[in-house]
């Protein structure tokens, strides 16, 4: 898991301009602790941050390779699960390793396969190619969008990086957001490819993007396709199994420490009981590390989205499947300060507003950092199993929106409702809502018989494997990614996707409750208290003391009336906001005062262009 950059300028011979790659390499440092290296040759120039978890001494890049008619060179971040079946497979062919790292295998297999090398991964990765050969650009996204990749096309080249920080680095890159940016900051909504700063956009999942002298061209090699499912129910549960047994096996392979996350739910419990038995085969312990909040066990209260608190059933799962378990306990302390909250808006680039959830994340991955470099997560379960209270929701399944988007609303409030007027009318965001959901669902596959309830359902799972899942996954690999720590995601093996998707929503509910094939398919290594327990979503605090913090922090900034922030957030309401004797009673009122937050220390940092005539 690496920090990868570069810069393409067919105009010019970029070695004159090795300062400015180093600033483009430098900004991804936290991404790749280990090592760094950069690579220039006329017009190409490729910048690598090194987090080392394969072949440590032998994986350094930019990595390049020699041939005849010219030189391959390649940066490259994530992991490559089936490398070692790919590695057999070229050897046979003729070709000689000089390293046992997974990237030599991805240049090595580029140089017999060409682009096609994309249809032969499995894994979370995000590489471009520097083709000598053909004086050619090739950048390739996994099919999930698991690893971020953004690139900027510019009149003579174009620049990428992991993050737009290291794109913006680059004196060419414009630090502007326009309309169509700040919508896609307050929807909630990823729009495919779209970079929200303005020129920047995203290697799409899934896609193939070449830049060569005649600019530049895009090829799609992987999508979410509709088939018809053939096998029984039983059978369907044996192949989720299997299929889990085989990507566990896969994702623990690592020459640094591994560890899970668990919160006690079906999916972190599922995964870190199959990597515990899997390890347990070899005498290996599986470390496992969880996220809480200080009285929160003691304090709890339910609510519509959390019936119960974490803390008993991870502990469950810790003794059943004999983990090294150590729990994360955050104070609210922790969670306002503003240092940490910097840091999440500087490793994710925009303020997206989520707050303590945000800085939980953070501190949770800088605390597992101390003892492993490797964390395996149950993230995008809900999204692949149908876990989400809105896949059971009357009115989320008939609108004609984004399914999300009602049950967030009405418990997290809107959004946007801290911006002022005009601001609100420019990106005029129920249209831009409307006309995204209206792209996102035009192309979706109905099968031949398939019924209209099945079809509506089809289309919930559809948008939250194609738009949902794609926002959290960005979060993920950002708040890790900024403390060195490279998260897996074993649920989002393309191989599982494709099934579970293909299946009727009459499986993936056979029991009447969420994530049914899952819970089947793993219940002989869950204690029965997980497997009873129903979903509870990532934790938020319920301490008093966090609001009351975030009210401080408000009130600060109001009395910098001169904040370049106030051209967008309405002061007015911002400061009923932070008036309120009770703001931790309503969620909308702490996310009002984390959103205008955000946007500050944002606009402190960037000092961004933004435009919303």
């Amino acid at each position: 898991m690496c920090g990868i950059t570069g810069w393409v300028s067919f105009d010019r011979d970029l070695r004159s301009a090795s300062t400015t790659v180093d600033a483009m390499t430098e900004t991804m440092s936290c991404r790749g602790p280990d090592d760094r290296g950069t690579w220039i040759s006329g017009p190409a120039a490729l910048g690598h941050r090194r987090l080392a978890i394969i072949d440590l001494p032998g994986g350094r890049q930019p990595m390049t390779l020699d041939t005849p008619e010219g030189t391959l060179a390649l940066v490259y971040s994530g992991e490559t699960y089936n490398f070692t079946e790919l590695r057999r497979e070229l050897t046979d062919r003729g070709h000689r390793f000089t390293t046992n790292s997974d990237t030599e295998v991805v240049l090595q297999a580029y140089l017999r396969w060409g682009e096609a090398v994309a249809e032969r991964l499995n894994g979370m990765y995000a590489f471009a190619i520097w083709d000598g050969r053909h004086q050619k650009l090739v950048m390739i996204r996994d099919r999930m969008g698991i690893k971020p990749f953004s690139y900027y096309p510019t009149p003579d080249g174009v620049l990428f990086g992991s993050e737009p920080k290291a794109i913006l680095a680059n004196p060419l890159a414009r630090a502007r957001v326009g309309l169509d940016g700040l919508r896609e900051l307050f929807a909630f909504v990823k729009t495919p490819g779209h970079g929200v700063w303005e020129g920047m956009y995203e290697v799409e999942p899934g896609t193939v993007v070449t830049v060569d002298r005649a600019g530049s061209r895009r090829r799609v090699y992987w999508s979410l396709e509709t088939r018809p499912h053939t096998d029984d129910l039983d059978t369907t549960v044996r192949q989720v199994r299997t299929l889990l047994d085989d990507i566990v096996r896969r994702q623990l392979v690592a020459d640094v420490p591994v560890c899970t996350l668990l919160s006690g739910g079906l999916d972190s419990s599922a995964m870190t009981a199959l990597a515990a038995r899997q390890l347990a085969e070899t005498g290996e312990t599986v470390r496992s590390f969880s996220v809480d909040f200080a009285g929160r066990t003691e304090n709890f209260v339910a609510d519509a989205f959390r019936a119960t608190p974490d803390e008993p059933f991870v502990h469950d799962v810790a003794r059943a499947s004999g983990t090294d378990h150590q729990d994360i306990v955050l104070d609210s302390t922790a969670l306002a300060d503003p240092e940490v909250r910097t840091r999440m808006i500087r490793a994710r680039d925009l303020p997206l507003g989520l707050g303590d959830m945000d800085s939980s994340l953070y501190l949770l991955f800088r605390a597992i950092r101390q003892r492993s470099t490797v964390a395996l997560s149950g993230e995008s379960a809900d999204e692949v199993f149908g876990g989400y209270l809105q896949f059971f929701d009357e009115r989320a399944r008939k609108a004609d929106m984004y399914p999300w988007l009602v049950e967030f609303e009405e418990h997290f409030g809107d959004d946007a409702g801290v911006l002022r007027p005009e601001v609100n009318r420019s990106i005029d965001l129920p249209v831009f809502i409307r006309d995204s959901y209206a792209t996102a669902v035009a192309g979706i596959e109905r099968l031949s018989g398939e019924s209209d309830f099945e079809y509506r359902m089809r289309k919930i799972c559809h948008l939250h494997l194609t738009r949902f899942v794609r926002i959290l996954l960005d979060r993920k690999d950002r708040a890790s990614m900024a403390v060195g720590l490279e998260v897996r995601v074993p649920f989002c093996d393309h191989r599982l996707v494709e099934y579970v998707y293909n299946t009727p929503w009459s499986f993936k509910s056979f029991d009447g409750r969420e994530k049914s094939l899952l819970r089947e398919a793993t219940a002989d290594v869950l204690p029965r208290s997980v497997y009873d327990r129903v979903k509870s979503p990532y934790p938020s605090t319920q301490d008093p003391g966090y609001a009351v913090a975030l009210q401080e922090q408000t009130r600060e900034l109001l009395a910098r009336p001169d904040h370049p922030v106030f051209g967008l957030v309405d002061a007015a309401k911002v400061a009923r906001l932070a008036e309120r004797r009770t703001p931790q009673s309503t969620t909308a009122s702490r996310r009002g005062m984390e959103r205008t937050l955000d946007l500050a220390l944002w606009m402190d940092l960037y000092n961004p262009e933004v435009s919303f005539a």
